[in-house]
Formats: structure tokens, C-alpha cells, sequence
């Protein structure tokens, strides 16, 4: 269960908040009393989340890119985070065979410079490092992925994760050992989530956005892999367990460094087709047409998460199945045009909150 009072006045940086994800976490974080900074690219669409809500206006937001070290190393300078959350990244698996260069140097690259600005930062205490359920070398078997399973990667993008993911553990033991804390105060850990959806999320090469694209314009929804296994969930449930990741390792910084799962319970574990029909069936019209393409670029056709770890030591679990998962999201674009988006955002929390 989140502290709410923990977050009142905490200084908190959040890389990426221009994002889908990253402007869930700002609403929050400013909702519950947090001084919030961001750093990002400026945001893809008008339509995006950050853009639609108007939070830019109720946080220090600052434009630049993760890989331009000097930049970044001002706003840690000017701002002086206490928390870190570090969301910026190029998120997609298609993408990446597109650009792998640019994957790579923004994910990899780019986590560098971040645990470097907080290795030089004598005011940061807790950084997490959001990756992805994809940085575990997939082999498709049944069974959950655990934090300490192999890491691994067919596609750029995957790869570029596990990457990331090795360079936080290299800060950690390089820089920021637990067992020397006195020395330099630091508490690093890295969160893998499961495949996240919710309202105002307009990337392209996502299930969700594309379903509501489709269903707007009254077209067939084109589905390019349905039989593909995901552990899918709202945006909400992994950005409450970064959040009370954070005020763990606050509270007892060497107690809870290294990797976290953040994923659904089983029954969220569907296939692409599945989860189609049920955001059809919120819609209220719609279909959906299977446009599988016979050697198309690898993606992987079962990916589960264990999040056992989260759950007997955070006390962490998912409380909307995926049911409730999809109704409030079909509920954000139903609503989303017609009324403020940021109350809108605020009351999609108080009543996640609500349900914990």
C-alpha cells in the first residue's frame, strides 16, 4: 500500500515524462504533493497524454534528449532530484529493427548518462530504471520469467533493454554497492513491466492505439499477430509498484536495490486476439481482421512474468483484472474530447487507488 504523505515535497525527476507512461507518472506523483521535474523529447502528437492533460504546466518540464549527457547533467544540476524515475526510451519492437543505431543509443546510451548524472549528484538517493519483461532471453516456455532468469534479446530493441539493464547492475556494483551506502547514499533498482495499455497512448505499432484509430474511424481493426501471449495490464498497476519500489528503497535503501517484476496476475495472460474482443466488446461495435504476415520481423509468441518477488517483499499485487483494465481504458477514449483530460486522469487514479 502506497504512503501517500511519503511524497509531499519529495524532489522527483522523472526522464521521459512526455511519454505515455511518463506523463501517468507525473499526473501522480504531482496529485499526491511531489515537486516533479521531467526531461524529454517533446511529445509525439497533440493528442498525447502529457499535451491533452496540461500537466507540462504543473511541472518543471524540461525538453532535451537522454543521449546529450551535458544537458541532462543541468537539469540534475538546477533541480537536485531526491527520486529518480528513469522512463525515457525508444519503446518499440518494430521500431527498432528500423533504427537500431538510434535503439541502442537511446537505451543503452542513454542509461548511462543518467546513472552517471546520478552517480554525480549529491542529492539523489533512490533511482529506478524502468525496462521491460522483454529484456529476459525468451524461450517461450509456460512459465513466468524471474528476476534472476537470463537475460537476453532476438530483437534490437529487447537486446537494447538487457543492455540497460546490465549497466544498472554494473553502476550498482561499481558505484553504488549496498554495502557501502555511507559512502555514497545511493539506492538503484530496475522495474520490468509487462505490456502496459490505458488512455492516451497514441503510438503507433501498439495494439490498443491502433484498436481505437480503427474503431474511430469505424474501420476493421488489423491485428498482425493474434495468437501472440502477452501479460498485459493498465498503466496504472506497474507505475503504483514504481512507486512504492521508490519509498522502499527511501525508507531502507540497501534492503531493496536490483530487479522487479510488475506484471498481471494469469488470468491477464492473453492472447492479442483475446484482448481485441474484449475492447471490441467495451466499445460497444467493431471488428477485428487478421492480417498476419508470413515473414514478418521476429516478435516473441509467448512472454509471461513471475511476480512473486514483488508481491512477499513490496506486498505488491495487480488489483484490476483485465477486465476492469479495458473498460476504464475504452472509458478514456470514450470520454477523453468531451471534458478535462487531467480531471479525467485524476479520477481514473482515485479510483484505482480506491480499489487497493
Amino acid at each position: 500500500m502506497l504512503n501517500n504523505d511519503f511524497w509531499a515535497g519529495k524532489k522527483v525527476l522523472v526522464t521521459g515524462h512526455t511519454g505515455f507512461k511518463g506523463s501517468w507518472l507525473s499526473i501522480w506523483l504531482n496529485m499526491l504533493g511531489a515537486e516533479v521535474a521531467g526531461y524529454a523529447l517533446e511529445p509525439l502528437t497533440a493528442s498525447d497524454n502529457f499535451v491533452l492533460s496540461g500537466i507540462g504546466a504543473q511541472m518543471h518540464h524540461n525538453t532535451g534528449d537522454i543521449r546529450d549527457f551535458d544537458k541532462l547533467g543541468k537539469c540534475f544540476d538546477s533541480f537536485r532530484p531526491e527520486i529518480v524515475f528513469h522512463l525515457a526510451a525508444q519503446p518499440l519492437v518494430r521500431e527498432s529493427y528500423n533504427t537500431p543505431r538510434d535503439t541502442y543509443e537511446v537505451n543503452v546510451l542513454g542509461t548511462v548518462n543518467l546513472l552517471e548524472c546520478c552517480r554525480l549528484s549529491d542529492s539523489t538517493r533512490v533511482i529506478v530504471n524502468i525496462t521491460t519483461d522483454k529484456c529476459y532471453e525468451n524461450k517461450e516456455w509456460v512459465w513466468g520469467y524471474r528476476e534472476n532468469d537470463r537475460l537476453g534479446g532476438h530483437d534490437p530493441y529487447s537486446s537494447s533493454k538487457a543492455c540497460s539493464e546490465l549497466v544498472t547492475e554494473a553502476y550498482r556494483k561499481s558505484f553504488f554497492d549496498p554495502k557501502e551506502l555511507a559512502r555514497h547514499g545511493k539506492s538503484l533498482a530496475s522495474a520490468r513491466a509487462g505490456n502496459v495499455f490505458g488512455g492516451g497512448d497514441w503510438q503507433v505499432d501498439r495494439i490498443f492505439p491502433d484498436c481505437i484509430r480503427h474503431l474511430e474511424r469505424g474501420e476493421a481493426i488489423v491485428v498482425r499477430n493474434p495468437h501472440a501471449v502477452r501479460p498485459w495490464q493498465h498503466v496504472l498497476e506497474p507505475l503504483s509498484g514504481y512507486l512504492l519500489l521508490a519509498e522502499k528503497m527511501f525508507g531502507s535503501p540497501a534492503e531493496y536495490v536490483g530487479g522487479w517484476n510488475f506484471g498481471p496476475e494469469e488470468s491477464s495472460f492473453l492472447s492479442v486476439g483475446s484482448l481485441v474482443d474484449r475492447v471490441v466488446r467495451a466499445w460497444g461495435e467493431g471488428r477485428w481482421d487478421d492480417r498476419s504476415i508470413p515473414g514478418a520481423v521476429h516478435e516473441a509468441n509467448l512472454l509471461k512474468l513471475d511476480i512473486a518477488k514483488a508481491k512477499a517483499y513490496l506486498g505488491w499485487s495487480p488489483v484490476w483484472g483485465i477486465d476492469r483494465a479495458v473498460v476504464e481504458t475504452v472509458a478514456w477514449y470514450r470520454e477523453y474530447s468531451a471534458g478535462s483530460v487531467h480531471d479525467l486522469c485524476l479520477r481514473q487514479i482515485a479510483h484505482y487507488m480506491n480499489s487497493r
